[in-house]
């Protein structure tokens, strides 16, 4: 379930992509020299975006593993995945519940370069990688389908997504166009920039990315907000990435809030 096309391995390596910065800040190797060329002005910039790249992937980590050990939900779908790191989402969910079952999505053709060989989960469970873009919803939720069954809840995960999508660009459509298509009691995992702490550094970056040809959106802790209306939030609601559910002490503010919401089911 790779939608491989004859386009879909065209790997562009003359602009940053989000996904490959990400795996440099990370650490990783499957970047480019244009990716870690962005990351080093990002951390020119900002020293501490690499710690808020560690933060955001323990963020998840928490938050899926939580849904899995106190929601019972067994389903899946994590939009924009990026380069697959380990332990990675259907790692943490598959050692609580062998039987969960997870669609991952991206549209960097690297990443399905990976998906095969990194994306492998338990026996007793799926694990499937779909090549889709976030904004054709329409399109990941029919892919899903195949795999997942939307009448019953499933965690939607949009982890450092959102900040690459402005509203202008529909992203408040994108979110309540999934969360209309899942079952009661499905749940939405998202974390996104903000300029709340750090307002210079973060618009700095925003030009950086920028002059890389990559739209950034910083939100306030409203603007975070509104993407959960109508979800009731788990504490302790929108915080920042390090303060939900800390398994240990935060290394210290990073710009990124995060939060977990449940859709209601009828009353």
């Amino acid at each position: 379930m790779t939608g491989t096309g004859p386009d879909d391995r065209r790997i562009d390596t003359t602009r940053p992509h989000p996904a490959r910065v990400y795996d440099w800040f990370l650490g990783g190797k499957d970047n480019y020299p244009v990716d870690e060329e962005l990351g080093r002005q990002i951390t020119a910039i900002d020293e501490g975006a690499p710690k808020a790249a560690r933060a955001n992937r323990a963020f998840m980590r928490r938050a899926v593993r939580t849904l899995a050990e106190e929601t019972g939900i067994r389903q899946f779908l994590d939009i924009g995945t990026g380069i697959p790191t380990e332990p990675n989402l259907h790692q943490i969910v598959q050692s609580v519940a062998p039987d969960a079952r997870v669609v991952y999505v991206d549209n960097d053709p690297i990443v399905l370069a990976h998906a095969n060989a990194l994306l492998r989960g338990t026996p007793e469970g799926v694990t499937e990688y779909v090549q889709a873009d976030a904004r054709d919803p329409e399109a990941i939720l029919r892919r899903a389908a195949e795999v997942l069954d939307l009448d019953r809840p499933v965690a939607l995960s949009l982890i450092a997504l959102l900040h690459f999508i402005a509203d202008e660009d529909g992203a408040h459509d994108l979110v309540a166009g999934l969360l209309d298509a899942l079952a009661p009691g499905s749940c939405l995992v998202l974390s996104t920039m903000t300029a709340d702490f750090e307002p210079e550094n973060v618009r700095r970056g925003i030009a950086a990315y920028a002059a890389g040809g990559v739209t950034l959106v910083a939100r306030s802790h409203a603007e975070v907000g509104g993407f959960f209306k109508g979800l009731d939030l788990l504490d302790p609601g929108v915080v920042p990435v390090a303060d939900w559910r800390p398994d240990t002490a935060p290394e210290g503010p990073v710009s990124l809030y995060g939060a977990v919401g449940r859709k209601p089911g009828p009353s």
